[in-house]
């Protein structure tokens, strides 16, 4: 058993080059939350978290300035740490099965928001889930992510790619002669936000155009590139199939639906309809939450499961992994517009996920590079930086032994971050 005896929060502010557009907002900034755990034997765990109240719950991002929705999801990582001191836990996922309805019930209270999303929740625990990873590694000496692995996750974990395929955002703001220049520099699978709010007024009709007429845009500079690939991030924009099916017409009209690999998260997830009938595959991202919510979603028919160590913490994305396997599910895994060393979190993870039917590798979204105005200096506090498998080369990270040696850098020390707290 690991007892807590003390904990600690800090956080960086860091600014995006230019607003960040999805799910009908923008975000300027991402707070990056450091968390503490130290046992009473003296070992000790950071982790690091990233914030986005705008994917983890559209509400309250909405209801408030940007700032605002941030110091809430930065409190409730503060209680849960407060909450996890004096506790013990032989894993992280027993610490996280006792946090997350504590952090819930919290979250509900200050954000007076009775139906806050599990993600939400989520998303505030990953700095401390990721410290106390941190810390069974160190409290049991091990050096390497194939020994946190729980038993009952290790088939859904065990591939050991040479390669995982980078996939960059193409935001709302992005320019078509931009998207033309990712695929220019070998990205050949890039992940397109739909679901746009033009008018600013919530018109479904008008997001629905708008969608078409940029796939119709995108697509007519894209397709001279014979390999290049969509994958669709709709952030539960869309109100129903009909519309949707709309749009898969269209993306047929123009040349785009056979080039189009996935489709994510197309409806609200109160929204629970099948989408056997959709002849894209579909994926859940932010209405599986959790295992139970991954099971949910393959009985509707989704295809895929897009998986966030460094969004819905490494613990749950462990029971989500092994779920899909067990229905013969494919995984991903998505970013959150994360830091470097978050990167890896995420990497580390992709690396041993089978491939999606159709391709070699597995997959990451890793889209930081494009959008933090200071990447350059966060590529710095990683502890592996200059390494040969940071940066994406021809749209892949290679990935060599040194890679598996460090498990990505995950469990070595990093002076800045550990210096906050």
């Amino acid at each position: 058993m690991i007892r807590i005896e003390r904990t600690n929060l800090n956080f960086e502010r860091e600014r995006l080059a230019v607003p960040f557009g999805f799910k009908g907002g923008f975000l300027s900034e991402i707070w990056q939350s450091i968390a503490l755990l130290e046992s009473d034997a003296g070992s000790r765990g950071v982790g690091l978290g990233v914030q986005s109240v705008l994917w983890s719950d559209p509400q309250v991002f909405a209801g408030r300035s940007e700032a605002a929705g941030n110091a809430l999801m930065l409190l409730l990582t503060s209680h849960a740490l407060e909450t996890a001191e004096g506790r013990s836990f032989d894993s992280p996922l027993d610490l996280l099965d006792t946090l997350l309805p504590l952090t819930m019930e919290y979250g509900r209270q200050i954000t007076r928001n009775p139906a806050l999303r599990t993600t939400f929740a989520l998303n505030s625990l990953v700095a401390l889930d990721n410290a106390a990873w941190r810390l069974f590694a160190a409290t049991n000496e091990l050096s390497h992510f194939d020994d946190l692995i729980p038993h009952f996750a290790r088939p859904a974990l065990s591939h050991r790619h040479r390669n995982v395929i980078s996939v960059p955002a193409v935001g709302y703001a992005m320019t078509t002669a931009q998207a033309v220049n990712l695929a220019e520099t070998g990205h050949f699978l890039l992940k397109i936000k739909i679901g746009s709010d033009p008018a600013k007024d919530g018109d479904q009709a008008k997001m629905l155009d708008w969608d078409v007429a940029r796939m119709r845009d995108l697509h007519s500079a894209l397709k001279v590139f014979p390999n290049v690939r969509y994958y669709l991030d709709a952030n539960g924009r869309y109100d129903g199939k009909a519309r949707l099916l709309s749009l898969v017409d269209a993306l047929d009209n123009c040349g785009a639906l056979a080039r189009t690999m996935l489709l994510e998260e197309p409806f609200p997830e109160d929204l629970k309809e099948s989408v056997t009938d959709v002849p894209i595959r579909v994926a859940a991202d932010e209405s599986a939450h959790t295992d139970q919510d991954t099971a949910e979603r393959i009985a509707l028919g989704y295809g895929a499961i897009a998986l966030k160590p460094a969004a819905k913490t490494l613990s749950m994305s462990f029971r989500m992994a092994q779920v899909a396997y067990a229905h013969g599910v494919p995984c991903f895994c998505a970013d959150l517009t994360v830091n470097p060393v978050l990167v890896d979190w995420n990497k580390t993870f992709a690396a041993r996920l089978a491939p999606l039917p159709g391709l070699e590798d597995g997959v990451l979204e890793a889209n930081g590079h494009q959008n933090y105005r200071d990447w350059a200096r966060m590529l710095s506090y990683h502890p592996c930086d200059g390494a040969n498998w940071i940066a994406a080369k021809d749209g892949r990270f290679p990935l060599d032994e040194t890679f598996y040696e460090n498990s990505g850098g995950i469990l070595l020390p990093m002076p800045h971050y550990e210096s906050l707290v």
